[in-house]
This record gives structure tokens, sequence and C-alpha cells, in this order.
């Protein structure tokens, strides 16, 4: 006894068609692959009952084959002519979206390319368009924002929000994160009367502040030159490469006294005995007071 095959119903066939697509819904990342490249569009098959028409400009940073796979947003199921609507660069958004909330939330850094200057700061590109506030691009505010342009730094994501799709990133915490590292690193290291070099980082009335691998330390215009200066800015200026002596380390509290003038022999330790009192000597008056003179 023969089994009898029976061709299956159009109701049978349509619900066969819909189990095969119910996978598909607007807004999921599916995999296509490239049928045509055309010049101002590329065609993707993704498994649905039509066709996609990626627009061109969307694949300019990327060399594409016919047959390659690619990740694609499927935005709609069918647009007026038919075809799927689908985007590369919003799949990757979304994607990378998904990342940095990922990030944020775990409390890593990104990466990512400064693209433009705008009000209040600057633009990032992390994957998604970030913003950089002016106050936390670096540790001292800077002057000009458009050094920035074009150069890739590690960023600290300190807002999201995802409603809005806005990302604040800030430089300064990644920068005063490793300065903080560093500068313990020196004070469990350093010792008094150590020799090290630094850089001039500010200047004020009372003397000068030394960057010193992450750690600021304090020369005191009394410990600038074995002569009298009015001004510590008449011996220094900022961004000057120094070096210095370790007067005093105060590790709880994170301070460092520096010398300058003790890198130098003191003049005065054997005064008593180049200048002799009575001995007649040579010298060039300096400054004239209604007091005196200085020689």
């Amino acid at each position: 006894m023969s089994a009898t095959l029976t061709a299956p119903t159009n109701t049978e066939l349509n619900d066969l068609i819909d189990s095969k697509f119910r996978e598909f819904s607007a807004g999921s990342i599916v995999k296509g692959t490239i049928l045509e490249i055309r010049p101002q569009v590329v065609l993707v098959d993704i498994g649905y009952k039509s066709e996609g028409a990626i627009p061109s400009n969307e694949f300019e940073d990327e060399e594409i084959e016919v047959g390659d796979e690619i990740e694609v947003l499927l935005e709609k199921l069918e647009n007026d002519e038919g075809m799927v609507v689908l985007s590369k660069e919003k799949a990757a958004h979304k994607q990378n979206w998904e990342k940095i909330v990922k990030v944020f939330q775990d409390g890593g850094l990104v990466r990512g390319k400064v693209k433009g200057v705008v009000k209040g700061g600057l633009t990032v590109n992390v994957g998604v368009e970030a913003f950089l506030p002016g106050s936390q691009v670096d540790i001292i505010p800077p002057k000009d924002l458009n050094e920035y342009v074009g150069n890739v730094y590690e960023f600290k994501i300190v807002k999201v929000n995802d409603e809005r799709k806005n990302i604040v990133l800030s430089r300064r915490e990644v920068i005063e994160a490793e300065r903080s590292e560093q500068r313990q690193s020196f004070l469990q290291s350093v010792k008094i009367g150590d020799k090290v070099t630094g850089a001039i980082k500010n200047i004020t009335d009372f003397g000068a502040f030394v960057d010193l691998q992450g750690m600021d330390g304090l020369l005191h215009i009394t410990d600038m030159s074995w002569g009298r200066i009015n001004h510590p800015s008449e011996l220094l200026h900022i961004g000057q490469s120094v070096d210095v002596v370790i007067l005093d380390v105060d590790k709880d509290k994170e301070r460092v006294s520096l010398g300058l003038k003790q890198m130098s022999e003191n003049p005065w330790e054997d005064i008593e005995r180049k200048f002799p009192i009575g001995q007649h000597v040579k010298g060039k008056v300096t400054k004239l007071l209604p007091y005196g003179a200085f020689v």
C-alpha cells in the first residue's frame, strides 16, 4: 500500500513563509550578504523576501566585495518600493552604544579621536559621538582647544543619557588617576638628599611648583639662590627644566620641599677664610637704600 503525498495548501504555505520571516523585526541587527555594489547603493540580502539597499557612503572608509557578510540594522521590513530598509552605520552605532554603556557601568576607559571644537568643549568619536567639556580636557584649562583636534586619547565616561543618546567624557580624571599612581610611586621611593629633575609648572610670589613625575614639589624663593632675588620669575619660567634636591618629604600630606641653591656650594660656608675681617677688597654696588648699600 503506497502513501499518498498531498500538496500543501495556500494557507500552509503562508504559515510556512510567516514562520520563516517571523524572526525579522524592525530595530534588530541581522547578518546580510552583499549581492551587488552600485555607484549609489549596495544591495544586501538578509534572507528576507526582498533585498535591501544601503547608501554607498556608509561604506566609504571600507573595502567591500560581493559575497561579503556584514551586520546591518533592520530599520523597516518594507518601504514603498517593497524593499527592506537597512543601515550599516546605525547597526554599528547601536553596537557601539551598547559597548559604551557596558564600559560606563564597569568604570572602564574608552579610546577616542577628537573631531572638533564646539561651544563649551570638544566633540569626540568613541564609536559614537560624545562631548568633552573644556574643563575636563586637562588638569590646567587649555588656552586653545584647537590644538587637541585630530588627537587620540583615553577618556573616562562620566555621564550617559540613554534616552537622549548623550555621552559626557573626561580626560582630566584619567590624567589625575595616572598622576595619583605616579605620586604614590614617587613618594615611596624618594628620600631627603635625592637629586631629581622636574619642570616648572607654576610660579607664585613665594616660590615655584615643580612637576616631578606627577608629584608637585614646592621650590621656595628662599631656596632658589644664595644671592638675593625679588621674585622667582627673575630665575625661572614655566616649562623650564630644573635639577633640584629633595629637602623634605611629608608622605602623609603628600608634600615635597625642593632646593635649587643647594645644588651648588654655599658661598657663605667659608666666608671668614675667603674674606677675613680687615682685608681690603673690591666690589660692585648692586643696590642703594636709605640705610646703606649692597655690594
